[in-house]
């Protein structure tokens, strides 16, 4: 088709003349059902405490969660994210007590499926909430096991969708773990349960914030994630790891983080029409917010942000803002 016009019989300024035609031929949007909320939760907390390297984010003790989750649901979103914080003794070099059936996260799971049954949870699968050296599974001197660690990550998931969980997510980047975790979850016969697979989960230095919150900062020390977390600079090397995780059995896949990797969710979303999610990382989240409140940037840059990972072709997206953005969408 000749698609060769010539001004002034094309002007596309026309369908910008007022905001109702330029909502009216917006070519993507963002709806609470869009965005999911990241939620930290800590034991033995009682009430809240501020993350000093996430502006406006807390993490909830026990006895506010609930309310948390009512907000929440009042602002439009309905699934969540849960990241534990765990007593600082019960963590230990195999991360043991992310297979402990009595948990902080099974409870938490089990307490806010009992008042909020129709909210979605999501259960992320990893150990570094749980080593006292901060990686996402077992050491092997300095080098994290792969086919250790996945026999852990099996124990968790099926403990985590026995708990209630949704979806489980496993976050931890080892080579088969969601073949593993399929299988298992299959003849346990949670057949139902989702797995979201952070398929392409970068070693991005974006993560800061995020290990200040759940307390594995400290423990990394300065150790990197390179050896299972994605080279920045790869591409191809995030098809195929998408193409492993959906070949072995994830419903949904995951590129972390979001902003700076446009691209891959692009690429993605276009190769393999698979449900994508994205996740707007604690760092990005925080360079956003401190510049919206130092009044660099205008508030609804957030929201311009999150629009660009929907275009990019994410189908859903975790945010830190979700919350917010839910309700200001709902008040426009």
């Amino acid at each position: 088709m000749n698609m060769e016009r010539k001004f002034p019989s094309t002007r596309l300024r026309r369908l910008r003349t007022s905001k109702k035609l330029i909502d009216l031929v917006s070519e993507n949007t963002i709806t609470s059902n869009d965005l999911i909320q990241p939620l930290f939760i800590k034991e033995n907390l009682s009430g809240t405490e501020s993350i000093k390297s996430m502006p406006d984010i807390l993490r909830y003790g026990k006895d506010e969660v609930n309310k948390e989750i009512k907000n929440i649901i009042n602002c439009g979103i309905n699934t969540i994210a849960l990241f534990p914080i765990i007593k600082p003794e019960l963590k230990n070099s195999s991360g043991s007590e992310a297979i402990n059936k009595d948990n902080f996260i099974c409870s938490m799971i089990k307490q806010i499926k009992d008042e909020y049954p129709e909210i979605i949870i999501i259960a992320d699968v990893a150990l570094d909430p749980y080593t006292d050296h901060g990686h996402d599974g077992v050491l092997n001197q300095d080098y994290v096991d792969n086919d250790a660690t996945v026999n852990i990550l099996v124990e968790q998931s099926l403990l985590l969708a026995a708990s209630g969980a949704d979806i489980i997510a496993p976050s931890d980047m080892m080579d088969g773990r969601i073949a593993k975790i399929r299988q298992s979850l299959e003849s346990e016969g949670f057949i139902n349960t989702i797995l979201l697979s952070y398929a392409a989960k970068f070693n991005s230095h974006f993560y800061g914030p995020f290990r200040e919150a759940i307390g594995s900062s400290s423990k990394l020390q300065g150790s990197s994630k390179s050896s299972y977390q994605m080279n920045t600079a790869n591409y191809n090397e995030a098809y195929n790891e998408v193409a492993l995780d959906i070949n072995e059995g994830a419903d949904i896949v995951m590129v972390k983080p979001a902003l700076a990797y446009l691209d891959v969710i692009n690429m993605i979303k276009k190769e393999f029409k698979v449900p994508t999610f994205a996740y707007q990382v604690s760092g990005e989240y925080s360079m956003i917010q401190n510049a919206i409140k130092e009044g660099w940037l205008d508030k609804n840059v957030m929201l311009e942000s999150l629009l660009s990972i929907k275009r990019a072709g994410a189908d859903a997206i975790l945010s830190y803002a979700a919350k917010d953005i839910s309700l200001e969408i709902k008040n426009l």
